[in-house]
């Protein structure tokens, strides 16, 4: 009985892959072993990207909340302790976004935390 490969499935496989390497340059877009590679390592990027954009974004909405909070005479982490000590939650993107496009309801919250 001859060997059953189901080329069907394999052949799909290999479609699904050089459909992700489209765009690429050179051989990594139309040699199946050099798109292959290119695609894992993509993906593999990609992946740790994901976790790696959250972390610069908090980094980023620190750097804001620090400035606006500087503005007011109290460095960043008084004012994050302040906050929690007065009880109001407000996270960290909401206050960079106040710092940043709403200064007067960023410094009405930095007053509420002063008293």
């Amino acid at each position: 009985m001859p060997r059953s490969v189901n080329s069907v499935a394999s052949r799909a496989r290999r479609k699904k892959v050089m459909k992700m390497a489209k765009g690429y340059f050179g051989r990594r877009k139309n040699v199946w072993t050099v798109a292959k590679n290119a695609v894992e390592k993509g993906l593999s990027y990609s992946y740790r990207d994901r976790r790696n954009k959250k972390r610069n974004f908090r980094s980023l909405w620190i750097q804001r909340i620090n400035a606006g909070a500087r503005q007011h005479g109290l460095s960043y982490s008084a004012f994050m302790g302040l906050l929690k000590k007065e009880g109001i939650e407000l996270n960290r993107k909401v206050l960079a976004d106040l710092a940043m496009n709403h200064p007067e309801a960023f410094k009405a919250i930095v007053n509420r935390v002063k008293k």
